[in-house]
């Protein structure tokens, strides 16, 4: 973020902090408007606004450098406050003329350090806030191109034929028997279906450290299978990547997970219900909202050491997309995921992951130019990288979403129902990125999947807020397009009022026809 926008930002975040507390103090105290109050009283509660605001700039209150967190800010606001408090009480007894309620001063001191707090909270989150950049982009993009040429040259998986498993499993008995005493005869199935017993080019591992990986020769394998779950492997993407290193192009890695609802499942089964429901609140606290917050990753490792971490079927499919894999195939055995991944390109190296609530997602605006849509996360983390995945296994379902989308988390279906995961794009409409009406930002995979002409018009006006969606609710691909050109053709002609319209006409369809977000 640019430094005199962002000071800009922080003073001014600073002065509504300052006014908002003393506002809802006196309203709270006297329980009448506070305009009333405040008459008489000019002078004392200009001290306290200067008091607060001097001091708060002279301790660099409002700093908030990139190594400093939660624990640094919370002890810096409340020193600053408490000081503000002291200093402006001094300053009452000694000028005993000054008319100000003990109980309005120390109650908006309060108030004015929870909103304080917030606002840091919020602006580290948007600062930090993860961004999918042009080389995340390019990574997905190429890797696309790769799946889509093996497909078009007709290579599919290997797979081995009757004769050819028999000769395997007499010349490779041993690897067979300790397969199936590890995991079970099913799993040995999927893997024979994939790896050829009777060469001498794969690897079969039970491991959750990548130090035996790495141990193995550098492209040389056909196939690698891990029998270990992923919950168990502290560094998942450092594991993926070792494997991808390890095997030859177009190499298959087969692995395992229990996946989040998998979990659920079985500690629900495991326990008489009540005691289920009790166990699963402090298994889901302790292992999916802990390992997402700086204050508590910490003790989540030291208690876990990373083992049986949770998590999700898109997370896993998503970090091993991220490493340079293609999932080809899904099967659950024994309460298991078990994936099959083909090698088709080398890992992206993320160098800033985040579990963090807000995210910048890449969208095509104005001129065709991209720029970065802020969002609330409502998806699992490295869903980023499965749009193409989940387009190619379920298609559109009508208004233009992706079918069976298992990439949204719980809380994000009830976020995009009432569009609270869309607020922070409030951001991009301050910043002169966007509009409050006009086309949705779309990502590079879903304008592709537009016509050329409407292509064309898009990038010609800037994205909105409130889409024309919600003014024609369309149901299929095709609809959306045509709603969408009927509308840029409109405002090429009356800008303002093709807006005006479509934005009283969507306000009337989300108020009385229920129109929603998917």
């Amino acid at each position: 973020m640019d430094i005199k926008y962002a000071t800009i930002i922080k003073l001014l975040a600073g002065l509504v902090a300052i006014f908002l507390s003393i506002w809802l103090a006196i309203l709270i105290k006297h329980n009448t408007l506070p305009i009333e109050y405040i008459k008489g009283r000019y002078d004392t509660l200009i001290i306290l606004f200067s008091a607060w605001f001097t001091m708060s700039v002279l301790f660099k209150k409002y700093y908030l450098g990139s190594k400093r967190d939660l624990r640094r800010i919370l002890p810096s606001i409340i020193r600053t406050n408490l000081l503000i408090g002291g200093v402006t009480t001094l300053i009452m007894f000694g000028i005993r003329e000054l008319d100000l309620s003990r109980f309005v001063l120390f109650t908006s001191l309060i108030i004015g350090t929870f909103l304080e707090l917030v606002y840091f909270i919020t602006y580290k989150q948007i600062v930090n806030s993860k961004k999918i950049d042009d080389s995340l982009q390019e990574f997905i993009d190429e890797r696309e191109r790769l799946i889509a040429k093996r497909i078009k040259t007709g290579q599919a998986p290997i797979k081995s034929s009757e004769t050819a498993l028999k000769t395997a499993i007499k010349h490779s008995s041993h690897i067979s028997s300790y397969i199936i005493q590890e995991s079970s005869e099913e799993v040995f199935n999927l893997i024979n279906h994939y790896f050829d017993f009777s060469k001498d080019n794969f690897t079969i591992l039970s491991t959750t450290t990548r130090f035996n990986v790495m141990k193995l020769a550098e492209d040389c394998f056909c196939c690698i299978a891990n029998l270990k779950r992923v919950n168990d492997i502290r560094y998942i993407n450092k594991f993926f990547e070792a494997v991808n290193v390890k095997i030859l192009n177009e190499g298959f890695f087969i692995g395992c997970v229990e996946t989040k609802n998998m979990r659920k499942k079985r500690i629900m089964k495991k326990f008489p219900p009540v005691i289920n429901g009790i166990y699963y609140f402090f298994d889901f606290f302790l292992k999916r909202v802990a390992p997402k917050f700086n204050v508590t990753k910490k003790l989540y490792f030291f208690l876990t050491r990373g083992e049986n971490r949770v998590i999700s079927k898109a997370e896993t499919l998503g970090r091993l997309y991220s490493c340079g894999f293609d999932v080809v195939d899904t099967k659950i055995i024994n309460g298991l995921m078990y994936f099959v991944a083909q090698k088709v390109n080398k890992p992206f190296r993320d160098s800033n992951p985040t579990y963090g609530p807000l995210i910048k997602l890449r969208r095509i605006g104005k001129n065709g130019e991209f720029f970065y849509v802020y969002k609330f996360r409502t998806m699992h983390p490295f869903s980023e990288y499965l749009q193409a995945y989940v387009y190619k296994q379920h298609d559109l379902k009508a208004g233009g979403k992706f079918k069976n989308d298992f990439r949204i988390t719980t809380l994000g279906k009830f976020m995009r129902k009432f569009w609270i995961d869309e607020l922070p794009m409030l951001l991009n409409l301050f910043k002169g990125e966007m509009k409050i009406v006009g086309v949705r930002p779309l990502s590079k995979h879903y304008f592709d999947l537009y016509d050329d002409e409407l292509k064309q018009a898009r990038i010609k006006t800037k994205p909105g807020l409130v889409p024309p969606f919600y003014a024609d609710m369309p149901k299929t691909l095709d609809e959306i397009q045509a709603s969408e050109l009927k509308y840029l053709k409109k405002h090429d002609k009356h800008p303002f009022l093709t807006d005006w319209t479509y934005f009283w006409k969507a306000f009337f369809n989300i108020l009385f026809r229920k129109a929603r977000s998917a």
